[in-house]
């Protein structure tokens, strides 16, 4: 009982980090919406189908889980959008700070490209 609360917790803590994610352009939308599925998956089954019924999040909810897969233009996106902040972090912080950006975009673009894509 209190695992499946903390769950229920945890879930709607994702899903508003999800949904701020669609107004704010840093923050993601999906893999929030992926880690609160998880999270319903095991505390509230009727709130996961919800999102794995959504017509927009659905389907990436779903290629995750079935195939770790990723869209091509999802990765396209974030790929663009890593490069961007690199080269900003490189541009504007004094070093040895300058580095951060790009070792973080080096290393989660490299993760991102490796996951399976689909159309």
């Amino acid at each position: 009982m209190f695992r499946r609360r903390i769950y229920l917790a945890a879930g709607l803590l994702a899903l508003g980090a999800g949904t701020a994610g669609i107004f704010l352009p840093l923050l993601p939308t999906v893999p929030f919406y992926i880690l609160a599925a998880f999270c319903f998956g095991r505390s509230n089954p009727a709130w996961e189908a919800r999102l794995l019924d959504h017509p927009r999040f659905g389907p990436h909810i779903r290629a995750w889980r079935e195939h770790g897969a990723i869209s091509i233009r999802a990765k396209a996106w974030a790929l663009t959008m890593l490069t961007v902040s690199a080269v900003i972090g490189l541009t504007f912080l004094k070093w040895p700070w300058s580095l951060f950006p790009a070792v973080a975009a080096l290393c989660s673009g490299a993760w991102i490209w490796t996951r399976p894509s689909r159309s």
